[in-house]
This record gives structure tokens, C-alpha cells and sequence, in this order.
């Protein structure tokens, strides 16, 4: 039937197809498309039939032919007809899904960035392609075809899905410091990758997508791959990888635990296996806003992520790197549920860095994140450990970790906490305090002790002094252990000389082996 009407429409030549496309100011040639019926490339005009928009006629708007989808985007194309097609406002709106789709196959040949010299004019078209595509996207105001579904996923994967390039420098931390001060690797095809992933990014985000129909494409092979560019060096890609998860978690809930347990797998490999992942930071980003949003009582997969996860992610190295979102993480849990605080600050003990002082730093940090959240009953089932590993901090030669043990006391929710036990938190802590107001070489170690001791002595007088008679007994102890442990190295000495004269080997018995021990 539609055959019957084009034959008695007339017919224009192809030169006047030329100067109206002139006149609209529009450039638009031929590549080759296998998903187009198409007549010969001579042709002066061609019918493209689309789902649910009838025929187009070319004799008014000459669609080009597409990319040739068989080809390798990243093989030897040639680019001598890759030329501007017609803006949308040029066409009728039965014409624009395919010419949309037209724009999405050009957008499908990936060039060579990395030699900025070639193909500029074809980089150029392209960049001005993906633009109006973009801005026909957020100006949609009818639902997407599934064939435009389909061309978007494709022309989606033909640019973001690609082997990362490799590190060329060592990725060789030093307590989590050293990649701060790295430049992270920039890919040079981000001008034309930023407006691709903006594409993807409000087409997902449209509320003209149909969520069952783009299911079937937005899969979990889709999801796999793009988890995997999280790994990408581009800070600027990361950030919209994440942006890009967090709608597609958002709209399509079949996803969800999918979702879940791939990140958690990423993770895992990450802190048992490499310690290496550039995408640690943006992966608890986006957790952080979906535990914010967990629904009460937390379901017993969300607790295991936290013990299984989140509190291992510790002990890496580069801890640094994402420890902010991390913390955030944490201290999101303990708000939706205290009772979590004592298995959350004895993981933390678990894994305290005893030999990394930026880390300890770091912990100490978090650990007064979490004791603001933490009630007295859970604050009371892990107070004793607890203190005995911030008595530890209270001594430490590194200034930092002293002085940011004892800032502890400067939150007023800490401070009635330990206030309610003081009984059992005083004399854990009352030797590392005196230590440092007797002999603690730094100057700010030392005044913010004695304001310390100042807290606990109008806390409990009587304690304290307990406490001290107790410290003073045990230090006197102390020395004649160290007296008597001189005695018997100057005991041996004496006898391995005598010995050492006469040829004979010096036999200790065991009351000086115990003497020696103090």
C-alpha cells in the first residue's frame, strides 16, 4: 500500500535535496547501517520504517544511513561520510525517533584519542551530536520506543566499556599518604565520555523510561561491566559511575540485591586479596546513601555488610584514601541501631593499627564518632578494652596520637559516659595520665593531661588519690625489679668472665634464670 502512494508522489532530484539540505545549514551524508533498509548508495531518496511512527519520507528530510554495526568501533573505519545529520528541530516529530536513533549509531564509532592530531572535524561532529542528543533527552515528553532503549544501551556501551588503562606508576602506600599527593591519571576522551555518561545518566533519570522494557537491556551484564570502570584512574568518571549506580539501584529494584552483592564481592577481593581499587571512596559514597535509607529493624543482610565488610575495609593500608565515606558509613549504623556500637568499636579494636600512628589518628577519630552515638549499656559491655587500648594511645611517642586520645575528653557525651563508670575507667587510665604529666616530652601532651586528671580528680577525689598511691606503690615496685634485674646481668658478666678464663662453659641455674626475669 505504501509502496502504491510514494510511486505517484513526484519525485525531486537529488541536486534539490542538496540545496534544501543547504539551506537549512545542515550537512548529512551516508555510513553504511545493517539495521536501516536501505536502497543503493546513489540513491536520491529512501523510506526508513520505524515501530509505532509510520514512514518516514525522504523526499523532505534525507535521513543518512547509519554505522554499520558488524564493524569494530575501535578498528580502521572510514570517516569520509561521517558528516552532521539535521538537528531535531529540522524534522517532524513522526521523524525525530529515527533520527535519534541515527545520532545514537553515529555516536556507536569511537575514536582515537589519545593522538589529538586525528580526526579532529569527525571528534568535533560527534561532540555536537552527543550534546543535542543529550538535549533531546531531557526534553522528551513521550515514552521511549524499546528500539531506542535498545540504540541507547549499545551506543552507551560502544564508549564507556573499554580496557582501563593500566598504572604506570607503583601504587605502593605508605601509611595511606603517599597517592594523595599523586596526579591521578586523566583519560584523554573525557571531553567526549563526560557527555556520554550525562546521556546514559538523564536517560535513566527520564521519567519517560519504561522500566520493565529497559530491564531487558540495563541488565545485570550491563551492571558487571559498569561496576568494573569503577576502577578507572578518572576521578571525573568515577564521580558519574557513581551518580550513574545510584539511579539505576534507584529505578530498577530488581537490581537491588544484585547490586549489593557485586559491590560486596569488589570489596572483598580488595581487602583480602589486592588492596588495590581506585573506586573504594565512590562505592561507600553510594552505600552511604542507601543505608541511610534502610528501613528499621535492620534486616540481617545489612548487619552481616556491616561486620563482613565495612569494618574490615580497616585494615588496608590505604585506609586514607576513603576513610571519610567509610566513617560516615559506620556512624550510620550505630544511628539506626545502638546496639550495634560494641560490635562496631570492638571490630575497630580488632583491627587497630598498633605500628601505623596516621591510622591511629584516623581510628581515634572515628572512635569518637561512634561513642556520640553509642548509649550507656553498649558503651559499658566494651568500656574495658576500649580504655585499655586508649591508655595505650595516651602514651604514645607520637605526639598526634596522644594528643588526639586525650581530645576525647573534650565531648561532653564521652565525658558522661565516663562519668557513669569512672570506677572502672579511672584506675585503667590513671597510669598512662600520670606518665605523661611527668615525663611526656611534648608540651601540648603534657598541659592537655593535666586538664585530664583535672576532669577525673572533680569527678572522684577519693579515686583519684587511690590511684595514685597505687601508681607510686607499683612504680616503687618497679625499681626493685630494675635493681634486681642489674644485679643478675652484672652476676653474669662476672661468671662468664671467670668462665672465659678458664675455658669453661657458664651454666645459669634456674633460680638466676627467674631472678633475671624480675
Amino acid at each position: 500500500m505504501f509502496k502504491q502512494i510514494f510511486s505517484k508522489l513526484p519525485r525531486k532530484s537529488s541536486s534539490k535535496g542538496s540545496s534544501s539540505d543547504n539551506n537549512s545549514g545542515r550537512s548529512h551524508g551516508g555510513v553504511k547501517s545493517n539495521d536501516l533498509s536501505t536502497k543503493s548508495a546513489g540513491s536520491a531518496s529512501a523510506s526508513v520504517s520505524q515501530p509505532h511512527h509510520g514512514t518516514i519520507n525522504n523526499n523532505r528530510v534525507q535521513l543518512p544511513i547509519g554505522v554499520n554495526e558488524s564493524q569494530n568501533p575501535n578498528g580502521n573505519l572510514s570517516f569520509s561520510s561521517y558528516e552532521a545529520l539535521p538537528a531535531f528541530r529540522a524534522v517532524s516529530n513522526s521523524e525525530k525517533q529515527a533520527l535519534f536513533i541515527n545520532k545514537l549509531k553515529m555516536c556507536s564509532v569511537v575514536f582515537d584519542f589519545v593522538d589529538a592530531t586525528k580526526n579532529l572535524k569527525e571528534k568535533e561532529i560527534k561532540r555536537q551530536t552527543l550534546v543535542e542528543l543529550v538535549d533531546h533527552v531531557t526534553s522528551a515528553n513521550a515514552k521511549f520506543s524499546e528500539s531506542v532503549i535498545q540504540q541507547v544501551v549499545r551506543t552507551v556501551s560502544a564508549n564507556i566499556f573499554r580496557m582501563l588503562s593500566p598504572q604506570l606508576r607503583e601504587n605502593k602506600p605508605i601509611d595511606g599518604v603517599e597517592l594523595d599527593e599523586e596526579e591521578p591519571s586523566m583519560d584523554p576522551a573525557w571531553p567526549h565520555l563526560q557527555i556520554v555518561y550525562e546521556l546514559f545518566l538523564r536517560f535513566v533519570a527520564s521519567p519517560e523510561l519504561d522500566v520493565k522494557v529497559a530491564k531487558r537491556f540495563i541488565d545485570q551484564s550491563f551492571v558487571l561491566r559498569l561496576l568494573d570502570l569503577f576502577d578507572s584512574e578518572d576521578p571525573r568518571e568515577r564521580e558519574y559511575l557513581k551518580m550513574t549506580l545510584h539511579r539505576i539501584y534507584g529505578k530498577f529494584m530488581a537490581h537491588r540485591p544484585f547490586i549489593r552483592k557485586a559491590v560486596n564481592n569488589i570489596f572483598f577481593n580488595f581487602i583480602f586479596e589486592t588492596e588495590k581499587y581506585n573506586g573504594i571512596a565512590e562505592f561507600l559514597e553510594f552505600l552511604g546513601s542507601i543505608i541511610n535509607g534502610f528501613a528499621l529493624p535492620l534486616k540481617e543482610e545489612h548487619k552481616l555488610f556491616l561486620v563482613r565488610v565495612l569494618v574490615p575495609l580497616h585494615k588496608p593500608k590505604s585506609l586514607a584514601m576513603y576513610h571519610h565515606q567509610l566513617s560516615y558509613c559506620i556512624t550510620q549504623f550505630v544511628e539506626k541501631d545502638c546496639k550495634l556500637a560494641d560490635t562496631i568499636i570492638r571490630g575497630l579494636l580488632k583491627y587497630w593499627p598498633i605500628t601505623n600512628s596516621s591510622k591511629e589518628v584516623m581510628f581515634l577519630g572515628e572512635l569518637e564518632e561512634v561513642l556520640e552515638a553509642t548509649q550507656p549499656p553498649e558503651f559499658q559491655r566494651c568500656m574495658m578494652p576500649l580504655f585499655r587500648r586508649i591508655a595505650h594511645c595516651l602514651n604514645s611517642p607520637h605526639f598526634q596520637v596522644a594528643e588526639r586520645a586525650l581530645f576525647l575528653w573534650n565531648n561532653d557525651h564521652i565525658v558522661n559516659l565516663i562519668r557513669q563508670n569512672c570506677k572502672v575507667i579511672l584506675p585503667i587510665t590513671f597510669p598512662a595520665l600520670e606518665k605523661n604529666a611527668r615525663s611526656h616530652w611534648n608540651q601540648a601532651v603534657h598541659s592537655l593531661t593535666l586538664n585530664v586528671r583535672k576532669i577525673f580528680n572533680d569527678m572522684d577525689p577519693d579515686l583519684s588519690k587511690e590511684c595514685l598511691l597505687k601508681f607510686e606503690e607499683n612504680e616503687s615496685k618497679k625499681d626493685e625489679i630494675n635493681e634486681g634485674r642489674e644485679a643478675t646481668w652484672k652476676r653474669l658478666e662476672e661468671l662468664a668472665t671467670k668462665r672465659a678464663a678458664n675455658s669453661e662453659a657458664v651454666l645459669v641455674g634456674r633460680v638466676l634464670t627467674h631472678n633475671s626475669a624480675g
